[in-house]
């Protein structure tokens, strides 16, 4: 541990009444912990497979975040909650070891990766299996396992991914190789104004479209034989067979790979995906394409138009569709080579949206969210989470003041404000920005005791159903998940919480159990991180205990990517407190500035029985190539 490899270990010495945000983020974190392991007893079986069947990327969804959870300093229970649920899901979907009885059951995994499904859906299940991998740094079987799933995309035999034209065949892949033809229902579900009132031609697809080259798609489409064939194979050839930007997504997936492995084949992959899709930016006057064809070419199999697939930019959503998959590779991209110019994937986004927004008559400011044949259009307010997590990582003027600009344009919604929600939720990164800037000061009490609430309710809930094991399996409702981490990554690491749909933990700082060997901060130790700048981060330190003394080692990043170069703290003299602490209290006691040179990626911190330090880091961001290796090795 560096601290103490150079001599720099540093003790708290201050004895004071713990702070109210510390007292409520570990009565949240056993919370939570009391709520998970009565809703696994609740809703799963001994073995950890739940008795809820969903589909596969829900059932892991409604288990999700136990591994990140016990990475923060949840129980050991925890841990192997995590472990044990993840891999029950996993053989009950996979079609070589799994099945159920249950009539909404049917096979979706082949050898325990999705065998075929897009990536908005893995993603939703995947950040389980990135979690899992936070619980569990060196197990071989996880590493394995990472490997494995991204030489889906990797390894050009699995038929995943074109290397020359740098795309991912379709919008629909996994182990089961890319899909390039849908069945009719499942046709109907994009395309059929059934499902979709308006039609497709008119806008209102959720999903995909084939305009131009079917202007106007008719209502009853699939009940004439020969007209259902027509738009099935065209569907097929220009829907399914070729490239979206939510492709951009799986880099989450390849990065982890290299994140545990350390193989520059995972690296290399992830930056020429990504440099291919900025490309396809630069060549589409600043706007990602959403449709790339089998060939490489923006709208290829639409005669040029660079709307309409799948997830597109004429589907419901389709701004947060574009911009989270970008996201995801831009932090991907910039945790694996310290380069900002990654971070264009998502800003140029940003900037183009806010180039043709519009004001309200109040005053708001909106932005268009979808491209219709007559042009961009319903125009809505912009929140600060995609733009929010671009300024975290790159803590640059230009995105500060395109927040400034979104800030004096909101008229709808109250920047300090914290809500209780689950972790598919943005996580109220207004208020933390509000927070950083100094304008929000209780917002680290705010944020916990939204989550308490949001967890308590849960248990609550849990508590309340009276049904039996029989009615559970029957009725198969979404099962409750009270464990929640956006709050406490928040608050605790100084970070927006993961993009819930497949992003990698983001981290300013992240905290190891010394005595224990683990990750996560010792028991009855909390964490708040109080500034967070492009070249510091201020932390503050609590041990809760008033009889244990608890060694913390403090990393800089999720994964060792930052650098501290020295460490600057106040040290409470302690003299004559020994001989009588009623005189001790009463003098004046002096305080010594200190600062100690670490100039390395971790150091220690010692905390005495019913003390806190302050510390402020001088940091050196994306310094190091990341790891999932242990501060002490492994």
């Amino acid at each position: 541990m560096a601290a103490s490899e150079n001599g720099a270990g540093i003790t708290a010495s201050t004895l004071a009444p713990p702070p109210s945000w510390a007292l409520l983020q570990r009565q949240l974190m056993a919370l939570m912990e009391d709520a998970a392991l009565y809703a696994a007893a609740r809703y799963n079986r001994p073995d950890g497979t739940p008795l809820n069947v969903q589909d596969a990327d829900d059932a892991y969804e409604a288990h999700s975040y136990r591994g990140l959870f016990y990475a923060l300093g949840g129980g050991e229970a925890m841990r192997a909650q995590a472990v044990d649920q993840w891999q029950a899901i996993t053989r009950l979907y996979d079609e070589a070891t799994g099945g159920s009885d249950h009539p909404k059951f049917k096979f979706e995994l082949r050898d325990e990766y999705y065998t075929d499904d897009d990536w908005f859906h893995m993603g939703e299940g995947n950040q389980t299996f990135y979690s899992l991998g936070l619980a569990t740094p060196g197990d071989p079987a996880y590493a394995a396992r990472a490997r494995r799933f991204a030489d889906l995309y990797v390894d050009e035999q699995a038929g995943n991914y074109d290397p020359q034209h740098r795309i991912i065949r379709s919008p629909f892949h996994g182990s089961g190789g890319p899909r390039f033809h849908g069945e009719l229902e499942f046709v109907k579900r994009a395309l059929d104004p059934v499902y979709y009132p308006g039609g497709v031609a008119r806008g209102h697809a959720q999903r995909a479209n084939l305009h131009p080259l079917v202007v106007d798609l008719e209502d009853d489409w699939h009940a004439d034989p020969q007209r259902r064939d027509e738009i099935c194979r065209l569907f097929d050839k220009v829907v399914l067979c070729g490239d979206i930007p939510d492709n951009l997504a799986c880099t989450g997936l390849v990065t982890n790979a290299y994140l545990h492995t350390g193989e520059e084949q995972y690296r290399q992959w992830v930056l020429d995906y990504s440099q291919s899709w900025l490309e396809r930016i630069r060549d589409n006057d600043g706007i990602i394409p959403d449709n790339i064809g089998p060939g490489g070419k923006i709208g290829e199999r639409r005669g040029g138009q660079w709307w309409g697939g799948w997830y597109g930019w004429n589907s419901r959503n389709s701004a947060r569709n574009a911009l989270l998959a970008a996201t995801v590779a831009a932090e991907c991209c910039l945790l694996l080579t310290g380069d900002f110019g990654y971070l264009e994937l998502i800003r140029s986004q940003i900037e183009m949206l806010m180039d043709r927004a519009t004001v309200r008559e109040d005053g708001q400011l909106l932005v268009p969210t979808r491209m219709m044949p007559d042009g961009w259009t319903d125009f809505q307010p912009l929140h600060l989470q995609w733009l929010g997590r671009l300024y975290h990582a790159s803590m640059h003027e230009r995105d500060r003041a395109l927040i400034e600009r979104l800030k004096e344009g909101e008229r709808e919604s109250d920047w300090n404000a914290v809500e209780s929600a689950a972790d598919r939720s943005s996580g109220n990164l207004e208020a933390r920005y509000n927070y950083y800037a100094g304008d929000n000061p209780d917002w680290p009490y705010a944020r916990l005791a939204a989550e308490y609430r949001f967890a308590s309710a849960m248990y609550e809930h849990m508590r309340l159903d009276r049904r039996d094991e029989a009615a559970i399996v029957a009725e198969s409702r979404w099962p409750p998940n009270p464990v929640l981490v956006k709050g406490l990554v928040q608050v605790a690491m100084g970070a927006p919480p993961p993009v819930y749909n497949g992003g990698l933990l983001r981290a300013t700082v992240r905290y190891f159990d010394a005595d224990e060997k683990r990750p996560g901060l010792p028991a009855d130790v909390a964490a708040l991180v109080d500034e967070v700048a492009a070249d510091r981060v201020g932390v503050e330190l609590v041990n809760l205990s008033a009889s244990q003394a608890r060694r913390v080692v403090v990393q800089a990043g999720a994964f060792g990517e930052h650098q501290f170069a020295d460490v600057a703290y106040a040290e409470e003299s302690r003299e004559g407190l020994a001989r009588h602490a009623g005189l001790w209290l009463r003098e004046e006691r002096p305080w010594e500035q200190k600062r100690v040179a670490v100039d390395a990626r971790h150091f220690s911190v010692e905390l005495p029985p019913a003390t806190s330090i302050r510390l402020g880091c001088h940091l050196r961001r994306f310094a190091h190539a990341p790891s999932c290796a242990l501060p002490w090795g492994g």
